[in-house]
């Protein structure tokens, strides 16, 4: 069969009611698949992640994005989008929130798990912020995320799999103190079975690392998460996702062994919603 026989023709939340038809992107939480939508598609995504847990006392950040996803061709799509965060923090509480930044996301896939053995998919973030994510407090940050996204449809219309491997790097200036420079790995994996037309149930690993400067510098701690995630198309043009991790396992450079609540959170919760038009 030709690829252009056996190519996506649908959107998202169609391709997912379809039997035997599976648009991957959504399908986990943390982790993402290599799909891209559809040439003409048009869709809005709302994001949000809740992180909860850290070793300075009470702290509770929201991080929310809206997004505008254009696939251009059948590989490649730019998505514009803006941030908003709010924050409840420290003893005692201090809260604020508000418009954030934005970002421009930008997806080329490599290899269609369609026509391929694998799908694969390179995703460049580039985005600016005006909130420092660690203290909520005011700051300017410049930073880039870089991942690479594959999946495979294991059972084909049944169960798909997605790995991704991210690095991103940023730099961070508060109201005082020179600039604060910073980067990060991250590893995913992730299961997601179609438990019937447009409802999928799974669970995804993750494991990240925290380093000072742009450039992977002195390793400052790591963090292991699992958690389980759910996909479901709410008609054929609308869907959402939801996944929660929690950290199983990590450490802090120079700390116990246990968690790392001083670069990480204890638990992150993500809500997804997209609406094609």
């Amino acid at each position: 069969m030709s690829a252009a026989a056996i190519a996506q023709t649908a959107p998202t939340a169609i391709e997912n009611l379809t039997p035997g038809g599976i648009d991957s992107e959504h399908l986990f939480g943390f982790a993402e698949g290599s799909d891209l939508g559809v040439p003409g598609e048009v869709e809005l995504e709302w994001e949000t992640t809740g992180r909860l847990g850290r070793r300075l006392g009470r702290f509770l950040a929201i991080d929310s994005s809206l997004a505008l996803k254009m696939p251009l061709t059948a590989d490649f799509r730019l998505a514009p989008g803006l941030t908003f965060n709010a924050y409840d923090m420290g003893v005692p509480a201090r809260t604020s929130g508000g418009f954030n930044g934005g970002f421009l996301e930008t997806r080329l896939r490599l290899l269609d798990r369609r026509t391929a053995p694998f799908g694969l998919t390179l995703s460049v973030v580039p985005g600016y912020g005006g909130v420092d994510s660690g203290t909520g407090g005011p700051a300017r940050s410049y930073g880039t995320d870089v991942a690479l996204l594959a999946d495979r449809e294991l059972v084909p219309g049944r169960l798909v799999a997605a790995l991704n491997a991210g690095f991103g790097f940023a730099s961070t200036r508060t109201e005082v103190g020179p600039a604060v420079h910073g980067s990060g790995l991250e590893v995913a994996g992730a299961l997601a079975y179609q438990v019937r037309p447009g409802f999928f149930l799974g669970g995804e690993a993750r494991y990240a690392r925290a380093y000072g400067g742009l450039a992977l510098g002195r390793l400052g701690g790591q963090a292991a998460y699992l958690g389980p995630t759910l996909y479901a198309s709410l008609s054929s043009h609308a869907w959402i996702s939801l996944a929660w991790s929690f950290q199983v396992a990590g450490r802090e450079r120079g700390g116990p062994e246990g968690l790392d609540l001083a670069n990480f959170d204890r638990h992150q919760m993500r809500l997804r919603v997209g609406y094609s038009f």
